[in-house]
């Protein structure tokens, strides 16, 4: 099974502990999105996963074995950490056929992955010559490179135009069709709501959530019922008497918090009070996100009314 199996995981840079006791599973046939403030510890989970640092205590195992105990890796995982580590001097093509030869990957490769990365054009370029997105889509062109069961990425999205996102959102979601393992890591809530399936949520180094999005909304977001009425004062009195707070809005509806649909409709039902519009309202993983990690972010602006 090529899960990646992060067991106890701590990391210390002198007396500052990025990791802390760390313990989770990204399951193959799913998107897992890895998200956290600046400083949780992701980009370093990763770095550890890959083998670029070594844990102070516990292990990551994919597929059940440690990434360099791999003779040829890339036959197994891909990964994008950073789109600079390409050699500038190097054409893209050059790059992929360099990567194919060390883990004994068929040329052939090369060409399919510049083709489904949208970059065949500029393979003859200089990689010192792309902009951002070309660099990003040669990383992303380098994690397929062996067909890999297993892919990391970390801000997949960074540099790339709207086409960019959209391909590269169905890239993922292809990807854990097809029963790969697939872990991204992102700063954008309201992209990773379009792609994930499951998250694993970090904080200073802490594990805080490993749900899957539909539950991980439903636990850390507040429960809201839009409702349009010809008799908006009655229902806003039944609303209170129940305990229910209610808000107007600028369109004329109500905004009814901590309750459900069917509670709204049974009140007015019973107090004989037309309803022309009743609808639960989903909370964002944006709201939900930060309603878990308000505590754990590392920087945090002040608002500008008390700036």
């Amino acid at each position: 099974m090529t899960s990646i199996d992060v067991q106890d995981l701590i990391k210390e840079y002198g007396t500052t502990r990025a990791v802390d006791r760390l313990t989770f599973r990204v399951e193959p046939g799913r998107v897992t999105g890895f998200l956290g403030p600046n400083g949780a510890g992701k980009s370093t989970t990763m770095r550890l996963a890959l083998g670029l640092d070594r844990p102070t205590f516990g292990q990551v195992l994919i597929g059940g074995r440690p990434y360099a105990s791999y003779d040829e890796p890339l036959r197994l995982v891909g990964a994008l950490l950073d789109p600079q580590a390409a050699h500038g001097a190097r054409t893209a093509r050059d790059h992929l056929r360099v990567l194919a030869a060390a883990n004994r990957i068929p040329v052939r490769r090369v060409d399919d992955v510049l083709e489904q990365a949208g970059i065949a054009a500029v393979a003859g370029r200089r990689v010192k010559t792309f902009s951002l997105g070309m660099r990003q889509r040669l990383g992303i062109a380098a994690a397929l490179l062996g067909d890999p069961a297993v892919v990391l990425l970390d801000e997949p999205s960074n540099g790339l135009d709207p086409e960019g996102i959209v391909w590269i959102r169905e890239l993922m979601r292809g990807l854990a069709r097809a029963g790969r393992t697939v872990l991204v890591s992102s700063h954008l809530m309201n992209e990773t709501a379009t792609f994930a399936d499951h998250l694993v949520v970090l904080g200073r180094g802490r594990l805080l959530a490993d749900t899957s999005m539909p539950d991980f909304i439903a636990t850390h977001s507040t429960r809201r019922v839009r409702v349009r009425t010809t008799e908006p004062d009655r229902l806003r009195a039944a609303l209170a008497r129940a305990g229910h707070p209610v808000a107007p809005t600028d369109d004329g509806r109500l905004t009814v918090t901590g309750a459900t649909a069917a509670d709204v409709g049974a009140l007015a039902a019973a107090d004989g009070i037309p309803v022309l519009e009743l609808a639960d309202e989903q909370g964002s993983l944006e709201e939900a996100y930060l309603a878990l990690t308000a505590a754990d972010a590392e920087f945090a602006a002040t608002p500008l009314q008390e700036a």
